[in-house]
């Protein structure tokens, strides 16, 4: 399609404005003044159309030591003539471009022995033009994926021990076609030794994994883990743990962990009541070496945790929130999906609308199933509820920016550091749209006199057509009537309010309808000071800061104490009251200061620059908890307990 007719149109309806002429007046005399050149795309759309010829993948992943993929692809042609190759870009589950092309190296193209010449999209450089010389049968593609070797190029996916082998970064498809009518058999080789696990049915011949033909849409919702060291247990006929780590020892784990993971799949079934899936694979890497991960696919899911999952149980409890979140996806997002986020190929830009459904409901059920199944223990849900909660209530950035913007962010930031979080606000729908669904929770419990609740939209909404890993696609009035149906309500006008209000506290009054109410004590819960461990000390509910354990200031919370001291992100604190910096002494600080005059001093370093900040805060620690309102069984602790 090209846009040319419409810039043409655009320049007609600019001559016809009265305006025109003064502002024609403002180009000065004499200087010149270019038009734009037409954007032509001439990079075929996807037709629903079989594709010619089953497309040949191999993949060696055995250079480990310095992170190379070799990539070679037999492509099936069925004409001479143009053709265009792409590499996948919008990628399901990152909801934006970020398929990582500068990744992509060495590329050469051959047909009949020859090099064919190829010429990259000058508008889109995920897509490359050739012409396919007559006679050629096929398209001979080599090229490596170069992964990242340090955190700071992009996510690390091979190391001595582990390779994430996503087969999106790993292929290049043909334009013109739904990529679900691509057929493609993928085989992998790995180190000797290796072992390999992924949702596509494989054959194995030594550490070499032949996978059985599929679709390219389906391919690349299949990633594959691959390991020197790893171990699967079955969760249930059809779901497996398996588990790939750097050191042997972190497989460690006891028949009542285990039993954890087998209670988060009954219980995930009992609540959807459906299973979208023939078999799920649970992909889990515990490392600090591969780059951290958590990533939804529709028969498994990928993710990634540091040491001590299995061997320092107690103090994981903070990462075990990822696999029920992950495994929610199943349904919530990879079955039923946005209608205006699904689309036909990894080039049609996807549209975010419904993320508060698809993000913001899976992160409600990620936190009721981890409690339902014992994975996470209720009390600890709890207070994982007050430090989530916590956030949108310090937090200013809902005066300006409305909740159903933030489903924007993936494309405009790209989940890139930002320096004013708490007022630019970033991915919200996940935990701001987890408050919502709780609010629709104790609205339904309410009106309903307690015969109903948000298990019953789950039933609805995500229970139908159990064995069909396909997609169902929704609108947002899917969603009001499917909630209409369970219990009649303007649901949409109440949605809609949520999605759009600004000026107003975050939406916490589902908790409270529910039975809890957040406040702040003096003393962390025992989930809050775990969580200290990977974050630093947080501080953010009296000073407004989280900073790590070498004084480098993570966090700076718009309009708190550290704002107006114009203490940033970038900051670092070297001095606490007259002596070097350490968590517990400015801990030691707060309390200190607490209902004294003595204000709080800290030596701050921005650069080469250092200043001697004093912050005049008197109110003493300040940590979040939920604290039950209620009498008897509550909304909340119902919600909770197992089916």
């Amino acid at each position: 399609m090209t846009v040319k007719p419409v810039v043409a149109c655009l320049l007609s309806s600019a001559l016809a404005i009265p305006l025109a002429a003064p502002l024609a007046a403002q180009v000065p005399a004499g200087n010149t003044a270019p038009q734009p050149v037409p954007i032509v795309d001439t990079i075929p759309a996807a037709r629903d159309i079989a594709y010619p010829g089953t497309i040949q993948l191999d993949v060696d992943a055995t250079d480990t030591e310095r992170g190379i993929l070799r990539v070679k692809e037999t492509i099936p042609v069925a004409q001479a003539g143009a053709m265009t190759l792409l590499f996948p870009k919008w990628l399901p589950g990152a909801h934006s471009p970020r398929g990582e092309i500068e990744k992509l190296a060495g590329l050469v193209i051959r047909a009949s022995g020859r090099i064919v010449p190829w010429t990259r999209d000058p508008v889109d450089v995920f897509a490359f033009h050739i012409d396919v010389p007559s006679g050629a049968k096929s398209l001979d593609v080599q090229f490596q994926f170069l992964s990242a070797t340090k955190a700071d190029q992009g996510r690390i996916a091979v190391t001595p021990t582990m390779v994430s082998l996503q087969p999106n970064s790993v292929s290049l498809y043909p334009a013109g076609y739904y990529t679900r009518r691509i057929p493609i058999r993928m085989t992998a080789r790995f180190p000797t030794g290796w072992t390999a696990a992924g949702a596509l049915p494989a054959k194995m011949s030594g550490s070499t994994y032949t996978y059985d033909t599929t679709n390219y849409e389906i391919l690349v919702d299949s990633p594959v883990l691959a390991g020197k060291y790893g171990k699967t247990w079955a969760l249930t006929p059809r779901v497996n743990l398996n588990v790939f780590a750097d050191d042997p020892k972190e497989l460690a784990a006891t028949p009542e962990q285990i039993d954890a993971h087998k209670r988060l799949v009954d219980q995930a079934v009992k609540t959807f009541g459906a299973q979208h899936y023939d078999k799920y694979e649970f992909l889990l890497s515990i490392t600090d070496q591969l780059g951290g991960i958590g990533l939804e696919h529709h028969r498994s899911s990928e993710n990634g945790v540091n040491p001590g999952y299995f061997i320092d149980w107690e103090n994981s409890v903070t990462r075990r929130n990822l696999l029920p979140h992950e495994f929610t996806h199943s349904w919530d997002g990879k079955f039923r999906r946005g209608a205006d986020l699904w689309t036909p190929d990894f080039r049609t830009p996807m549209r975010n609308s419904l993320l508060w459904v698809y993000e913001g409901q899976t992160q409600f059920w990620g936190y009721v199933l981890q409690a339902r199944s014992g994975l996470v223990s209720k009390q600890d849900t709890l207070d994982a509820y007050a430090a989530t909660i916590a956030i949108y209530d310090a937090a200013r950035g809902r005066q300006w920016r409305p909740l159903i913007d933030t489903t924007n962010d993936p494309i405009i930031s790209a989940r890139k550091p930002k320096g004013w979080t708490s007022w630019q606000r970033s991915e919200d729908y996940y935990n701001e749209g987890l408050m919502v669904w709780m609010e629709v929770d104790a609205m339904l419990r309410q009106k309903s006199g307690g015969t109903k609740s948000i298990d019953d939209f789950a039933r609805a909404f995500f229970g139908i057509r159990d064995g069909d890993w396909g997609e169902v696609t929704y609108t947002f009035a899917d969603v009001a009537a499917t909630l209409n149906r369970i219990l009649p309500y303007d649901w949409a006008g109440f949605l809609q309010q949520r999605l759009t209000e600004t000026g107003k506290p975050a939406p916490t009054q589902g908790f409270a309808m529910n039975g809890y109410s957040l406040i702040y004590t003096t003393e962390p819960t025992s989930y809050f000071t775990k969580s200290e461990r990977t974050r630093g000390t947080d501080v953010s509910y009296s000073l407004g800061l989280v900073v790590n354990k070498e004084g480098a200031v993570t966090t700076s919370i718009w309009d708190s104490p550290a704002y107006t001291a114009s203490i940033d992100v970038g900051s670092q604190i070297e001095g606490v009251n007259g002596q070097s910096y350490s968590g517990d002494r400015l801990k030691a600080a707060i309390l200190a200061a607490r209902g004294t005059k003595e204000p709080i001093r800290l030596l701050v370093r921005n650069g080469e620059r250092f200043r001697d900040v004093v912050i005049d805060y008197h109110d003493g620690p300040r940590y979040p908890r939920l604290q039950k309102t209620g009498t008897g069984e509550t909304g909340l602790d119902r919600l909770l307990a197992p089916r």
